[in-house]
C-alpha cells in the first residue's frame, strides 16, 4: 500500500467515461463504505447513507434520468435519451451519496452537509486507496425529484455525490492547482 501522504498527494479524479471494469468486487465495495462512514459526524447522526448503483441497475437508473429529460423537453432526440439513460452506465459502479440532514437543536444543518460531502470525499479517497479512480459528479438529474424519488430519496433528501468509480484506463492526466500563496493567509491577531 503507498505512503498515506503520498496517497493523499495522487488522488486524480478520472472521467467516468475513462472508467473501465471490472467494477470493485462486493468485498472492496464494503471496504469503500467502511471507509466512507468514518468521517466527522458532530452527534453521531449519520446524516448521510449510500445507494450502490451496480450493474444492470445504472440502466434502470438511466431510464429513470432519461424519462425525467424527456418530461422537460418532449423534442428531445433518440441520441439525447441514449445519453442520459447511459449516464450511471459510463462507469462499471456508481454510489450515490445521499444527504439527510435534518433540523436539531445542537448540530447545525450546515455541519450534517459537511459531514455528507466528508463521507463523499473519504469514498473517493478509499476508491483510490484500493487501485480504483473515482470522480465525484452531481450533474442536473442530482437536483430532479422525479430522479431523486425513483432513487428512493425522501422529500428531505438530497445527493451529495454520484461517485463513478472503475479502474482508470489510461494513467490520469494531472491539472493545475491553485497555489498556496494564492488560498492561504496565517492570522496573526487583531492589528493594533
Amino acid at each position: 500500500m503507498p505512503d498515506a501522504l503520498q496517497l493523499l498527494k495522487t488522488r486524480r479524479s478520472v472521467k467516468p467515461m475513462e472508467l473501465a471494469g471490472p467494477a470493485p468486487s462486493p468485498a472492496d465495495i464494503d471496504t469503500l463504505l467502511t471507509i466512507a462512514s468514518r468521517v466527522p459526524d458532530h452527534g453521531k447522526l449519520a446524516p448521510w447513507r449510500f445507494i450502490v448503483i451496480a450493474g444492470e441497475a445504472r440502466l434502470a437508473a438511466g431510464d429513470a434520468i432519461a424519462a425525467a429529460f424527456s418530461a422537460g423537453r418532449p423534442d428531445a432526440t433518440a441520441e439525447q435519451l441514449a445519453f442520459e439513460r447511459h449516464r450511471l452506465a459510463r462507469a462499471p459502479l456508481v454510489i450515490a451519496v445521499v444527504s439527510k440532514a435534518t433540523p436539531h437543536a445542537k448540530i447545525p444543518e450546515w455541519e450534517q452537509l459537511m459531514s455528507a460531502g466528508a463521507a463523499t470525499m473519504s469514498l473517493v479517497q478509499a476508491a483510490h486507496a484500493l487501485g480504483f479512480a473515482a470522480s465525484w459528479l452531481t450533474e442536473w438529474y442530482a437536483y430532479d425529484r422525479r430522479v431523486l424519488a425513483a432513487l428512493g430519496l425522501a422529500a428531505d433528501e438530497r445527493i451529495a455525490g454520484f461517485v463513478h468509480i472503475g479502474r482508470p484506463a489510461r494513467p490520469p492526466e494531472d491539472r493545475d492547482r491553485p497555489k498556496l500563496a494564492d488560498i492561504v493567509t496565517h492570522y496573526v491577531g487583531p492589528e493594533k
